[in-house]
């Protein structure tokens, strides 16, 4: 019981920083989801820097706990016309025990501002999601590879991209040093693609 009035409390926090925003951002607000772990918030994409500085300001969102890409190219609802990727902000607020999750969406070759300025801890979940998926984040102080290689092609994280790869790495004892080839591995899907909702009954 305790529990549930505890969640119940933080749903009420959020709902009341979710007026807030669209208070303050008007039109810049595009959609709200009331969830049922956490308010979800659509944000035009140039609304999102100053929409967290208030939210961390004025809302007390101390933490990102969270930023990640989604590529929706697949997805069965989705729209071919509408943007290809999300960008999501898992947002906690330790000492008003709340949480609101931002999401904002762009097409390739689109930009978002960066919003490690607001939080330091942004700088590598965005450079993650402009390497797994190839989304560019304006102003962003050291927007480049992370886990992968230099000379690696393509953004593992979207849908179009080869399970199996398109290069393989090897050394090469003539040349004394590591080189790439095309990828000769089959491509097998064994597990078809299962959606909550759409499939699953």
């Amino acid at each position: 019981m305790n529990d549930l009035y505890t969640a119940s409390i933080a749903q009420v926090s959020s709902d009341a920083d979710v007026l807030a925003l669209q208070q303050k951002f008007n039109d810049g607000v595009l959609d709200v989801i009331a969830a049922i772990d956490v308010a979800t918030v659509t944000l035009a994409r140039k609304d999102i820097v100053d929409a967290c500085h208030y939210l961390k300001g004025s809302c007390g969102y101390e933490q990102l706990i969270d930023l990640c890409g989604v590529d929706m190219s697949e997805y069965p609802e989705h729209d071919a016309h509408a943007d290809r990727f999300y960008v999501v902000y898992h947002l906690l607020s330790v000492r008003c025990n709340k949480r609101i999750r931002l999401k904002v969406s762009l097409n390739e070759r689109e930009w978002v501002d960066s919003v490690s300025e607001v939080w330091p801890t942004a700088n590598w979940f965005e450079r993650e999601a402009f390497e797994m998926y190839g989304i560019i984040f304006n102003h962003h102080p050291d927007l480049r590879r992370l886990l992968t290689d230099y000379g690696f092609d393509g953004h593992p994280m979207r849908k179009d991209f080869p399970v199996t790869g398109r290069t393989e790495l090897f050394f090469d004892e003539t040349q004394w040093r590591c080189v790439y080839r095309p990828n000769k591995v089959e491509n097998r899907e064994l597990t078809p693609k299962t959606w909550p909702g759409v499939d699953r009954g």
